[in-house]
């Protein structure tokens, strides 16, 4: 599993600014632990001439923004390590990560170096950026959350790449500080057993016609289908040493080969009790699955559909949300929907009712300046020269009155300062609901868009999705 370390690194008074770089560099940069510089990667930069590049990147900076940090709070570059699980990945694949790792963080504006070490018997890799960017008008900044910015940037790197990673990292434990690299997190790497337990239901739902093309769809995910002695199948994916054999006493109840062939013959229902108890636990588990099989026709016709930061994203969406269900899920985006709509039609019913206030302000008042017109009108018995004269502050007066009559029907009118406090209410009302509508339409975006990847990724139907929430 991948981990991570943010690091920001300073001077200190012993040394000057090229002197803790070098030190830095010339470690990262050791023949010994890079085969001879065959493990170093960079952007925008010589690793071998990277201190004095950066240096040179921060005087360009003071002299065009004429702004200088302390020497204390001066953050000079920034260190990132990332590290691998053994055996999941080699050193030349783990600098490859750490490059993709360092360009999306950096987002391409500061330039950086990579390098993969092999002192060590899991690969992992160490990255240097320039704190100044590479236009040398702004520097990066080191905001609160950062590490955890990375660690899900990492996270989902490893993902789309079929590696393994800690899901819920603890910070500490009862008995003493643990470092990010030594936790296991909540959920456990993926078995073989898991994998293909989780690939045979993702055959399944392809609704394969036969027994034969169910395991030509399994070998087309990188699985090696071995016929024994007797009808008997065993499998077995690339790093697995062992085959695995399809039979429930092995995999479990209802992943036999007699299971799948009853489930494919339409004598059971594969969304009998089955599919109902592993979908509650394996919705991540599916879609990994999928990312981890990386082989096959039916890999590369799926990869050509699917964008894998997508369905990355959707795995992450799904365990920091704790949505093991599809009816979770499918729960979760009605609802994040309904409240959407309320708090739209809450937003447009205050609209109106601040609308309707503004007209009735604006009624009172000109209702209150231009009554003594219309009185003495009226004293004129509605003399056309007087009505010539003040015509349109007697036109106010009426319109004003029809307005009363129509909001209020004949009852009392309210007084200025009524009016005034209920417009406060109302404007207070509003920025609330549009604070949280702001909030709602965001998670509603992300779970909708989730969903619809999770539903074209299982090819999940109207009837199909029907099926699935009457269990």
């Amino acid at each position: 599993m991948a981990t991570t370390r943010f690091i920001t690194r300073h001077t200190n008074k012993s040394q000057t600014v090229e002197q803790a770089m070098k030190d830095s560099f010339n470690y990262a940069l050791n023949p010994e632990k890079t085969r001879n510089g065959e493990l170093v990667s960079a952007y925008m930069c010589d690793p071998k001439t990277a201190a004095d590049e950066f240096i040179l990147s921060k005087a360009k900076y003071k002299a065009i923004t004429g702004r200088e940090q302390k020497r204390d709070a001066d953050i000079i570059f920034y260190q990132i390590r990332q590290s691998f699980v053994p055996g999941e990945i080699n050193y030349d694949e783990a600098l490859k990560i750490g490059y993709e790792t360092a360009m999306r963080w950096t987002k391409g504006r500061h330039a950086f170096f990579v390098v993969s070490h092999t002192d060590k018997p899991h690969p992992h890799v160490h990255i240097y950026y320039n704190s100044t960017s590479i236009d040398y008008t702004k520097k990066h900044r080191d905001f609160l959350g950062s590490a955890k910015a990375l660690r899900r940037l990492s996270d989902r790197i490893c993902i789309e790449n079929g590696l393994s990673y800690i899901a819920n990292p603890k910070l500490k434990s009862k008995s003493k500080f643990k470092h990010y690299g030594a936790w296991l997190g909540d959920k456990k790497v993926l078995t073989f057993k898991d994998r293909l337990k989780a690939q045979i239901d993702i055959c399944l739902n392809e609704n394969p016609v036969s027994f034969d093309e169910f395991l030509q769809s399994i070998a087309a995910a990188g699985y090696e289908v071995k016929h024994g002695r007797g009808g008997v199948i065993s499998l077995r994916i690339e790093g697995q040493e062992r085959y695995t054999r399809l039979r429930s006493s092995t995999l479990g109840k209802g992943y036999g080969q007699e299971d799948i062939q009853a489930i494919i013959e339409g004598r059971v229902s594969h969304s009998g009790e089955r599919v109902e108890a592993t979908r509650k636990v394996n919705l991540v588990i599916d879609i990994q699955a999928k990312i981890k099989a990386g082989k096959g026709l039916a890999y590369q016709r799926w990869a050509t559909v699917f964008n894998l930061k997508q369905m990355a994203a959707a795995v992450q969406y799904l365990q920091e949300n704790n949505l093991w269900d599809y009816i979770d899920l499918d729960k979760k985006a009605t609802e994040t929907t309904d409240l959407f709509h309320a708090l739209s039609d809450k937003i447009k019913t205050t609209e109106t009712a601040i609308k309707r206030n503004n007209e009735l302000r604006v009624a009172v008042a000109d209702y209150a300046k231009t009554r003594p017109v219309f009185e003495e009108y009226k004293k004129k018995k509605y003399n056309k020269k007087y009505f010539t004269e003040h015509e349109d502050d007697i036109a106010k007066y009426r319109e004003a009155q029809a307005i009363f009559k129509r909001v209020f029907a004949g009852a009392k009118l309210p007084k200025m300062d009524v009016l005034k406090a209920e417009a406060g209410r109302l404007a207070v009302d509003k920025k609330s609901a549009y604070t949280e509508y702001r909030n709602i339409r965001k998670n509603m975006q992300e779970v909708v868009s989730v969903k619809a990847n999770i539903d074209r990724l299982f090819n999940l139907t109207d009837k199909q999705k029907n099926k699935e929430m009457e269990h």
